[in-house]
């Protein structure tokens, strides 16, 4: 079963970035790490070469689990996106009902969430709470410490 997830043009080159420089860059970094402890004598009581065989083993699962998250990826056509409700993409603007404080969050993919960037993952709380709502409707998220409530004041792209 894949997990196709959605990501933004931007999003998409920095995973094939990322990618290339961990095959390109990091994957000879550690065969060469693998060769030189190999020239250290002893394999079966080389620690250094244990920890390098470890850690190329460590690099190929990641190489191998992006290249799978690159396969299943999906670029969103923003043009393309309904604005009547939030989806993936939107950025919305949200008002707390507590505090009376208004937010603007886009909702992203998770590896492209970046908060200090008002960027939140669709899979977080917040952004799971607002999936799917419009203008007028109020939000209300399951947070650790309690529910909280937003009030949806705008929807964009």
């Amino acid at each position: 079963m894949s997990n196709v997830s959605y990501y933004t043009l931007e999003g998409i080159k920095k995973l094939r970035e990322e990618l290339r420089v961990l095959k390109d860059i990091e994957r000879p970094k550690a065969s060469q790490a693998i060769a030189e402890a190999r020239d250290k004598g002893d394999l079966s009581e080389n620690a250094e070469y244990d920890a390098a065989k470890e850690a190329q083993g460590l690099l190929e699962m990641k190489i191998s689990k992006m290249e799978e998250t690159l396969a299943n990826a999906r670029v969103i056509d923003e043009s393309q996106l309904d604005t009547s409700k939030v989806l993936a993409l939107s950025i919305v603007k949200i008002k707390n009902q507590v505090n009376g404080m208004e937010m603007t969050y886009t909702l992203v993919a998770e590896s492209e969430a970046d908060l200090a960037a008002g960027k939140i993952s669709v899979n977080s709380p917040i952004g799971k709470g607002l999936l799917g709502k419009s203008v007028g409707d109020v939000a209300e998220i399951q947070v650790p410490n309690g529910v909280m409530k937003f009030d949806i004041l705008e929807i964009s792209r």
